[in-house]
């Protein structure tokens, strides 16, 4: 209809003019019309588009300054139901009033600001907020900590995003509430897998552990400490004791005896670094690693009597690692020895939690004096109860850290009293998916004034990292002869053995020769001592010697006597 009213005016303007050309000319000035507008709309397009969303925040902004917060169509789905609602002093105020005690609830409701005066200012805290609460005379602390899980509802938080601890002021609670899923995040990798030029320092170093709740970098010193992390099985207990072995083996100083007794790889990385290491879960691995622990406390005897004659004596550290160490305490074998008639008599047994137990007493001696000569004991161990972790040995730990825990009587375990009654609580965390997260208890580590314990969420290494790690390790070491178990699977070769166990050395002491054999093979080298190894070096036509006054047994000596046994053996051979 348009074109045919353009064409109608065309015929009468030409009638007009007696010119037929003019006929098109309405539907012609038209079309140029049009393109006149979409070049317009071409130059202005973008411009307009800019201007347009600046108009819609404009709009988005006056709703939120006429409403003080965002439309509930444009919230999250998870903040339209309530949960993760930003903390304010009014939400504070009103979960503790609902939490069922009646003397709470009464004395905010008497109070002239409506409670307002419990709380200190609400502070960023890493990923969540930190607010004291100054509860009235009639309220206890322990009522507040015993109703955790209810204020954390009150809050529309979860239980494990909100931690009650004591702080140093009276009559206070301090709350942390986790932003809505923020814990469920994981943290980022260890600086010891990003940063290949760190290194380690015993004496004044600290192991970048982890993160604290705030999100700040959690560091553990372990100078003279010993150590104790405990917690279910599968939770992160080896990969968080083995993150602090390999920051500490960048320090070339350090010597590590390991005993894995879970035996499945997780401390193979080691070997080269360490002098001892023992993998595996079978009785005779237990005995290899209480035999290595009462080696520890030799070490530790001969120290203090070098310290005793020489003040100024300084001592390379010895950590002492025993992993799964409830197989060592649990374990019913019994000593046993052959008397002069030929029978077979039972001793001490080896495990156990009482004065008779070879590794309970050994362990116990090193947590007395073990520090005072850098000879540490660290021990990781599941489930503690009193029989798999007795006290004595569990409180004689400088840092004591527990992943999740089944019970509050086995935080108390694990932590210690104190701990557990200012907040500590590793039986609320999450089995299997707070893994990881540790609750500490240790002077090695800053924790906030007035509290007792910290939690931190672990780096975790794996396996192939954490191999990498200990090649970093060695290339600064310049290798170490490591001693492993090795399964009896044949008799027996006592000299090679005594070549193994010398390794590169070019001459050790034989006590020291005893003590390897000793790791190697518990059952066969139980019973030896100086003269059984004088005789079969005297068999071999050689003999121990004395080097500064020592008793000691040379690496050129065992070869000579391996090569002069197999041409005797080779001369029978032929004849």
């Amino acid at each position: 209809m348009s074109i045919g009213v353009l064409v109608a005016l065309g015929v009468v303007m030409a009638i007009s003019s007696e010119n037929v050309a003019d006929v098109i000319t309405p539907l012609s000035a038209t079309i140029e019309f049009i393109a006149l507008l979409v070049r317009i709309v071409q130059v202005v397009w973008g411009p307009l588009i800019a201007i347009g969303l600046f108009l819609a925040l404009l709009a988005l902004w006056s709703v939120g300054r006429k409403q003080h917060a965002a439309p509930a169509w444009a919230l999250p789905a998870n903040v339209r139901t309530g949960e993760g609602e930003p903390i304010t002093p009014s939400i504070v105020v009103k979960a503790l009033s609902h939490l069922g005690l009646p003397a709470l609830r009464k004395a905010i409701k008497e109070m002239g600001d409506g409670g307002a005066a419990m709380l200190s200012p609400i502070v960023i805290a890493g990923c969540g907020v930190e607010v004291d609460v100054t509860l009235p005379l009639e309220v206890s602390t322990i009522e507040v900590q015993n109703r955790r899980r209810k204020l954390a509802e009150n809050l529309s938080r979860h239980e494990h995003e909100v931690f009650i601890t004591i702080p140093q002021a009276a009559r206070t609670v301090r709350l942390w509430i986790a932003d809505s899923g923020a814990l469920d995040e994981p943290i980022g990798p260890s600086p010891l897998v990003t940063d290949e030029t760190l290194t380690a320092n015993y004496k004044t170093g600290k192991a970048p552990w982890g993160q604290d709740l705030r999100g700040d970098a959690a560091e553990l010193s372990v100078y003279q400490r010993h150590l104790l992390v405990t917690g279910l099985s599968n939770q992160g207990k080896t990969a968080a004791l083995r993150s602090l072995a390999l920051w500490l083996s960048l320090d070339r100083t350090v010597q590590f005896w390991i005993a894995d007794l879970k035996g499945i790889g997780d401390w193979a990385m080691f070997d080269g670094i360490a002098q001892i290491l023992i993998e595996g879960l079978s009785d005779d691995h237990v005995i290899q690693a209480t035999e290595m622990v009462e080696d520890a406390v030799e070490e530790m005897n001969r120290r203090i009597e070098a310290r005793r004659n020489d003040p100024t004596v300084v001592f390379e550290p010895l950590i002492v690692v025993v992993d799964e160490a409830q197989l060592a305490f649990m374990c019913p074998v019994k000593t046993t020895r052959i008397t002069e008639d030929g029978k077979v008599k039972e001793g001490a047994p080896y495990g156990g939690s009482k004065a008779t137990s070879r590794y309970f007493m050994a362990v116990r001696k090193l947590h007395n004096q073990g520090r005072a000569v850098d000879v540490l004991m660290w021990q990781g161990t599941q489930d503690p109860t009193d029989q798999n972790l007795p006290k004595l040995v569990r409180e004689g730990a400088h840092t004591r850290a527990s992943l999740v825990l089944g019970t509050e009587s086995q935080a108390r375990m694990a932590l210690g009293d104190k701990a557990v009654d200012g907040g500590a609580a590793p039986h609320l965390l999450r089995q299997g998916l707070d893994k990881g997260t540790l609750v500490v208890a240790s002077d090695g580590i800053a924790i906030p004034t007035g509290q007792a314990s910290i939690t931190v969420r672990t780096h975790f290494i794996d396996d192939e990292p954490a191999a990498e790690i200990a090649e970093r390790a060695k290339a600064l070491r310049n290798g170490a002869t490591t001693l492993r178990v090795i399964e009896r699977d044949a008799e027996r070769d006592p000299l090679a053995d005594i070549a193994a166990v010398i390794g590169d050395a070019a001459r050790l002491r034989t006590d020291e020769v005893l003590k390897r054999l000793h790791a190697l093979d518990t059952a066969v080298y139980r019973e030896w001592n100086n003269g059984r190894l004088k005789r079969l070096l005297e068999e071999h036509g050689e003999e121990p010697k004395k080097s500064h006054g020592v008793m000691v047994v040379r690496r050129d000596d065992v070869a000579r006597a391996l090569a002069n046994r197999d041409t005797d053996g080779s001369a029978s051979a032929s004849q």
